[in-house]
């Protein structure tokens, strides 16, 4: 097919995760945003972050070096801020700061153990960035990840985000194809800037994590959320215990994306015990499920579009392509969820 029908959204004018705190040490960091490469880096106590290419011979100034307040350049050592001033030029006698020597940089900062940019270069940030639930919360443990697959922002999102798939692709880890099903109820809510599903009804999955969750059994309380720009949020409640899995998604390009990943847990055992265990699980799943969204890349490439049909089981899915198209859209207040059911 010669026509390009791929459902490509991105909301530019929005924080995006671009690297974990603890990757940020005594060299810049590349990165990359939207395709464009973005160096990364710590100077004075300052996070910054720079389009990553010297203005004066092009060369990637993520390969020079942290030099007090500035970044150096490898090739010439031109030196720049973090609001990309160039600050100093070996050799030069004169005037050093011009405009057309500036470097493009990005409004940048820190938080909760990861660095964030703002989409759009040379802006002022109109919001916050995202804050992870729980992570910084008496009680409970969190743990850091972060992990690139080969699938569209909208995808990974939905992948994410999928009730249905778990059975199939995370069999005898999470849910089971042949476990006996069991009817529940899906209360799906819409707000200006997320959606969010909440299954009332559903009884422990099997698997050791859910042990851990709840070691007796019983009805645990599930929320599926999407919240703009990115973050792709499934949280489990019973009784004093919780888990909490925040995905915060970095578009690179069309069709690579990573995931930054907070892991908050509060269990009747030390968070320390189970950590490694909750880790190797998580990392499992997620790994299935990048293998399987390159498949379903691959595809899409060889056919040359995208093609999606929606049910009423793919709870999120058309609402998380809704929110990627049309931004934050006001709701009506106290608007009623929409109500529907399934077996899981």
């Amino acid at each position: 097919m010669t026509n390009d029908h791929r459902f490509i959204a991105h909301r530019r004018d929005e924080w995006y995760a671009v690297a974990r705190s603890g990757r940020l040490r005594e060299r810049p960091l590349a990165a990359t945003l939207f395709g464009t490469p973005i160096v990364v880096f710590r100077a004075a106590g300052r996070v910054s972050a720079l389009v990553d290419r010297c203005p004066h011979r092009n060369v990637p100034l993520s390969l020079g070096r942290v030099r007090g307040a500035h970044v150096q350049c490898a090739y010439h050592g031109w030196e720049f801020d973090g609001d990309g001033q160039c600050c100093a030029i070996p050799g030069l006698v004169g005037e050093v700061r011009a405009h057309e020597r500036r470097a493009t940089s990005f409004a940048c900062r820190e938080g909760q153990g990861f660095v964030w940019v703002w989409g759009e270069p040379e802006s002022e940030p109109t919001r916050d960035p995202f804050r992870f639930p729980y992570a910084e919360e008496k009680g409970w443990t969190t743990a850091r990840e972060e992990l690139e697959v080969r699938a569209s922002l909208h995808a990974t999102a939905e992948n994410a985000l999928d009730v249905p798939h778990t059975a199939f692709l995370h069999g005898g880890l999470f849910r089971s194809e042949t476990r006996a099903r069991r009817e529940v109820e899906v209360l799906v809510r819409r707000f200006e800037d997320r959606v969010e599903a909440e299954y009332v009804g559903e009884s422990r999955p099997p698997g050791i994590v859910a042990k851990l969750l709840a070691p007796r059994g019983g009805e645990v309380i599930h929320f599926d959320r999407f919240l703009l720009p990115s973050v792709a949020q499934v949280e489990y409640r019973l009784g004093d215990s919780g888990l909490c899995i925040s995905a915060a998604l970095t578009p690179l390009e069309d069709y690579r994306t990573k995931l930054f990943i907070a892991f908050s847990y509060r269990l009747p055992i030390p968070g320390w015990m189970v950590r490694p265990i909750l880790r190797s699980f998580a990392m499992r799943i997620f790994r299935q499920d990048a293998w399987m969204l390159a498949r379903q890349t691959e595809t899409i490439e060889r056919f040359g579009e995208e093609s999606y049909k929606f049910t009423e089981i793919d709870v999120l899915a058309a609402q998380i392509f809704e929110l990627l198209r049309d931004g934050r859209v006001p709701q009506r207040a106290g608007a009623e969820p929409r109500r529907l059911r399934m077996t899981v």
